[in-house]
């Protein structure tokens, strides 16, 4: 059988059931691709075949303890992989800074405290993903004042006139919203600085 008429989710279940091979037509079938993306976004050779190494060895590590998620496709779900890694990488790298994590530290505006280069567009564009998958966890009042206050651009006079309750009830909303947010990240161990 040709191994092109071969899907990804048969070469994976062939894997899967112990035929080592199989890993291997997947990395070739889709190497190009995937090294592609990772080099073009940190443009160095040496970093990018570590990050695919790396980027296999996880996807390896997935596959073995049997935690792949067939709903979506094989090279998606690897990409998605080695997206997660080139972003660690930047975190981890020196380029990261340090944001003190105080009680009335501000998500948003570590958001707007870094140099506009691919780099940092590509890790704020992965913290605004996180921060808006975890605002539906909060209550409704916390996330209606902070979606207003934030994705809305409104003052909090113009909040508090639209849901007719105080200026300092809608602060109130936002601090809570905010210490919430902190406390679901931990919680969800997303990391929402660079």
């Amino acid at each position: 059988m040709n191994d092109q008429i071969i899907t990804d989710q048969e070469l994976v279940h062939r894997y899967i059931a112990g035929d080592h091979s199989s890993l291997e037509k997947l990395i070739n079938r889709h190497q190009r691709k995937i090294f592609s993306y990772i080099l073009i976004i940190v443009k160095d050779k040496h970093l990018a075949e570590d990050l695919f190494q790396d980027t296999f060895i996880k996807v390896i590590n997935t596959l073995r303890a049997g935690a792949y998620n067939e709903e979506g496709k094989f090279l998606p779900w690897v990409m998605r992989i080695a997206h997660n890694l080139v972003i660690d990488y930047f975190r981890k790298s020196k380029r990261m800074q340090y944001v003190d994590k105080q009680e009335d530290y501000d998500i948003f505006e570590t958001l707007n405290m870094f140099e506009d280069n691919v780099e940092d567009r590509l890790i704020t564009d992965q913290i605004h993903s996180d921060v808006k998958s975890l605002i539906k966890y909060l209550p409704k009042e916390q996330k209606e004042v902070l979606i207003m206050r934030h994705y809305l651009n409104q003052s909090f006079k113009e909040i508090a006139d639209q849901t007719k309750v105080s200026i300092n009830t809608e602060l109130g909303r936002m601090r809570y919203a905010l210490i919430n947010l902190r406390k679901l990240a931990e919680d969800k161990s997303v990391i929402l600085t660079k």
